[in-house]
């Protein structure tokens, strides 16, 4: 189970919630990847089979959100910083758009988990997403998982969307 809440609130809260989701099995929890918001829900997870998984930046977000955001560095920036955050916060992985994959593998290592949403598969459109890549582009760039919604969920057959998308990644090597 996966609950992408995407929590940010006071440590004591995020803490809480963190511990709650940890003693429901679940196997991964994203938090907005800010310092301490991380190490409250890595302090709540500590001992269980919890990831906790940073979102870094979100995909629908380009470089001009980031600064309309009120950030002083471009999105390749925050999502470095961030990653640098995530290591040291001793969190499980974080999530970043393909496009980023390979500089966060590069910071975080290789244990961490890299989550890669912002997937479309050859043909698909990027709908609100601004940083993409296809499936097998993000694991050669080093993602550890991808997030595949839409492509899926809306396609008249997902079945077989899923199954192409599959095909697409048949014999990628992960870096």
């Amino acid at each position: 189970m996966f609950f992408d809440l995407k929590l940010l609130d006071i440590d004591n809260t995020v803490e809480k919630g963190a511990a709650a989701i940890a003693r429901t099995g679940a196997s991964m929890l994203t938090v907005h990847a800010y310092p301490q918001c991380m190490r409250a829900a890595t302090r709540a997870a500590a001992g269980s089979s919890l990831t906790v998984l940073g979102v870094s930046v979100l995909t629908s977000m380009s470089d001009a959100d980031v600064a309309e955001a009120g950030f002083a560095r471009d999105t390749a920036g925050l999502v470095a910083l961030r990653a640098e955050q995530a290591k040291a916060a001793g969190i499980g992985g974080l999530v970043t758009s393909p496009l980023e994959a390979a500089m966060v593998r590069a910071i975080v290592g290789p244990q961490l988990a890299v989550v890669t949403p912002g997937i479309r598969p050859k043909g698909a459109h990027a709908g609100d997403q601004k940083r993409i890549l296809g499936p097998a582009e993000a694991i050669a760039a080093g993602a550890s998982h991808l997030v595949v919604g839409r492509p899926i969920t809306a396609a008249a057959d997902p079945k077989a969307a899923a199954v192409s998308i599959l095909k697409e990644m048949d014999g990628v090597r992960i870096a």
